[in-house]
């Protein structure tokens, strides 16, 4: 297992997570099983926004006794522990009792992320404030009970307003081909509006963590695919994860067979991990744009061609870290020697010679 640093908080986070939605299909037994199977291979962190509240019960006898080595985003908004499946809320009392009810489940006495659950309106917003909710999140934390917060959504805009409250660590957020290039239920935003989101994460340290990285399976099957195109997992994990301010990736399993399968991301080929086919049916106004897939790889200069973009946008975007990280590459972009190879095999058609030129006098400057 990799893991990535949320520079917010410290928290060393594996880049494949889990969500918890469909954990309760396994039975409770092979479920502990599988959670327990999921931390040996390095997993640690963990989102609980799940489908049924018998859930968080497999959670606790399964984790409970390495409490402090995993981390639980847990949504205050979110409504269990009534007999019934997931509700959502903004009413005050119901979250209380609902937060109340999941600790005790878990068997802690704190969450690592306390979230602001599930804003996609403006509305909300107003709601979550006005009735109390998100001051009852800011009491727990300030009492210990919350560690950090965060926020899940799948709307940039609203996003970037309560970004600018300077109140969130973490964002949950909906990264997949399909939703970036609009298409489906929870494609919000343009394209460039949800770019300029994951580079202000990028920049300001807060971490992302991706719900819906297979569009709810319709990318897995070209009857479903928006594109009329098979995605594997292993191309749309990796698509997200290359997304700037991405710490980690939360696909939903329902079987130890369904974890192994996607732990195997790690022991996957470039080849199997390469989701440059997505060029085929993205917008035209995404042409000409490098979204760091490194297709363009190897370099005959040896040049890491999408880190080099990916730093040159950071620092355009704000990141004051992202300067240094360029300096250090062994490589940079005045190392290119204009031989066109990236050029020829960049399935976004970016003249990424132009734009070494572009960033070596950027920096020179």
């Amino acid at each position: 297992m990799d893991y990535r640093i949320n520079r917010r908080t410290g928290d060393k986070i594996s880049l494949l997570g889990l969500g918890s939605s469909s954990i309760h299909e396994a039975g409770e037994a092979d479920g502990i099983e599988m959670l327990r199977l999921a931390y040996a291979q390095g997993i640690n962190y963990f989102d609980l926004a799940t489908a049924e509240s018998v859930n968080f019960t497999t959670f606790g006898k399964a984790l409970a006794g390495v409490r402090d080595k995993v981390l639980y985003q847990v949504h205050f908004g979110a409504v269990y522990g009534n007999g019934k499946g997931y509700s959502w809320t903004t009413d005050l009392d119901a979250v209380r009792r609902s937060v109340e009810w999941q600790l005790h489940a878990l068997q802690t006495d704190y969450v690592d992320y306390g979230f602001i659950h599930c804003l996609d309106e403006s509305g909300d917003w107003d709601a979550y404030q006005k009735n109390g909710v998100l001051d009852f999140l800011l009491e727990q934390k300030k009492a210990g009970t919350v560690r950090h917060i965060g926020l899940s959504s799948h709307t940039p805009a609203l996003v970037q307003q309560v970004l600018d409250t300077g109140l969130v660590d973490m964002v949950m957020f909906s990264i997949n081909p399909a939703y970036d290039y609009r298409h489906g239920e929870y494609a919000n935003g343009s394209v460039s509006e949800r770019m300029a989101l994951y580079r202000r994460c990028e920049a300001e340290g807060v971490g992302i963590s991706v719900m819906k990285p297979f569009s709810g399976g319709q990318l897995l099957d070209a009857k479903t695919s928006p594109f009329g195109a098979v995605l594997t997992e292993y191309q749309c994990l990796q698509y997200a994860l290359d997304k700037p301010g991405v710490l980690t990736v939360l696909p939903g399993v329902r079987s130890r067979r369904d974890l192994e399968r996607v732990l195997g991301f790690f022991r996957a080929s470039a080849e199997e991990r390469d989701y440059s086919v997505i060029s085929t049916f993205t917008p035209k106004d995404m042409q000409g744009v490098c979204v760091y897939c490194n297709h363009c790889q190897p370099c005959p200069a040896g040049l890491e061609i999408g880190l080099i973009n990916k730093y040159y946008d950071l620092v355009k975007a704000g990141d004051p870290l992202a300067a240094d990280h360029y300096r250090n590459l062994s490589l940079r972009a005045d190392s290119c020697i204009a031989c066109g190879h990236c050029n020829d095999r960049c399935p976004f058609h970016v003249d990424q010679v132009n734009r070494m030129e572009e960033i070596s006098a950027y920096f020179a400057g």
